[in-house]
Parts: C-alpha cells; structure tokens; sequence
C-alpha cells in the first residue's frame, strides 16, 4: 500500500463520489425528498408535487432509483392497473442527508449569493 491507502502510487478518489453520483445525478434529489416528505405517491401525484420534470424523465429516473433500491414501485392488478411509487428504507436512511443539507441551504445560500455578486461585480 503507498501513502492514502491508494493502490498503485495515485492519490485515493474522492470516497462520497459514487454516493453523488446516485443521489445527487439530475432529479433524484427532488424525487427522493418527495417521496421521503409526502410518502406513497401515484405517477401523476409525484410529476405534479415535483414540477418541471417530464414524464418521460421520471420514468427513466424511478427506474434507476428503484433499480438502485431507493424507491419501491407497487403495481395493483385492477382496472384499470394502479402504480404507486414509495422511498425504501434504504432511501429513507438519506432523510439525515437531507436534513443536514436543507439546514445549509437556509444557513448558507444568502452568503453564497453575497460572495457570486462581489466575484461578478470584480469583473466588471
């Protein structure tokens, strides 16, 4: 082993990538925190609480979330057939995530935009 436990002399990759590489790609979050907020959703229930999202979007994304074990989609054999999408415990094991990244958002994102304006302001 060489310095950082990285195999063949490079530095180790960044350990959260694969982590920010699901649950944070393109509309994973705002489907994740939907359904971890308002619970059990139909399709049309979760593209309206989500907005700008197409269907075919979320389509793509429920699959791979449900493929990834985040969400749990239950099909109901009736007439006519009935879908309902639900975070999994394992999704639901991000809600801390959430939570601690909502707290900076609030905490955080007016000096975000202070220190966007002064950089802006520097190249004028």
């Amino acid at each position: 082993m060489t310095p950082h436990g990285a195999k063949g002399g490079g530095v180790q990759a960044c350990p959260i990538t694969p982590v920010l590489d699901i649950v944070f790609s393109r509309w994973t979050t705002p489907i994740l925190w939907t359904l971890n907020q308002f619970g059990r959703q139909r399709f049309v229930e979760l593209h309206r609480n989500i907005g700008a999202i197409t269907a075919k979007v979320l389509t793509q994304r429920l699959r791979q979330l449900e493929r990834d074990g985040l969400v749990v989609r239950t099909y109901y054999p009736e007439v006519p057939p009935r879908v309902e999408y639900e975070i999994s415990e394992l999704g639901r094991s991000l809600a801390p995530l959430f939570a601690a990244l909502t707290d900076w958002s609030s905490e955080h994102l007016v000096e975000v935009e202070r220190a966007r304006t002064a950089f802006d302001g520097a190249d004028a």
